[in-house]
């Protein structure tokens, strides 16, 4: 089954094609990163005659505006490997929340000088690229000296 609209998923593509018989097994080809469907999948029906009327009848069938693409893969060429993991259900990784850990996470001060050495070097090539331009302009210092730094600094309320 190809040209899958977006919003017909599992639950809704088992109740619809539940009235032609009875589903087998049901999966649609998803992204590993980020769980969105990529528009094709594959439906297994317990007679085998079942779906074949579903693949005569639903053949471009237009589905929310998309012509649905239904075929019969004879058993022999089904690789045994289509059905592992069909049920699986994607848990999404919460990408900004790794992304926070990895940002606010506590640095030594090794790293925070090379941290500090990268800024001062991408720093000094802007400041020749500027001058290289031949524009007369003054760059604010925003890095000094690494000095260890406490990661919290509380403010007493007067």
């Amino acid at each position: 089954m190809g040209r899958i609209p977006h919003g017909f998923y599992e639950e809704e593509m088992k109740a619809y094609f539940s009235q032609f018989g009875t589903i087998k097994r049901l999966r649609i080809a998803r992204n590993k990163k980020t769980g969105k469907s990529k528009h094709f999948g594959f439906m297994e029906f317990e007679d085998p005659e079942v779906a074949e009327v579903v693949a005569e009848c639903m053949h471009n069938y237009l589905l929310f505006e998309h012509l649905l693409q239904i075929y019969v893969i004879p058993q022999e060429h089904v690789h045994p490997k289509l059905w592992k993991g069909f049920n699986y259900r994607y848990n999404p990784v919460d990408r900004l929340q790794t992304e926070r850990k990895r940002q606010n996470k506590e640095r030594t001060l090794d790293e925070h000088r090379r941290l500090v050495g990268r800024i001062m070097k991408r720093d000094q090539k802007r400041r020749k690229t500027i001058e290289a331009a031949g524009l007369d302009y003054e760059c604010p210092e925003f890095v000094g000296d690494v000095k260890c730094v406490p990661k919290k600094i509380k403010f007493s309320q007067d």
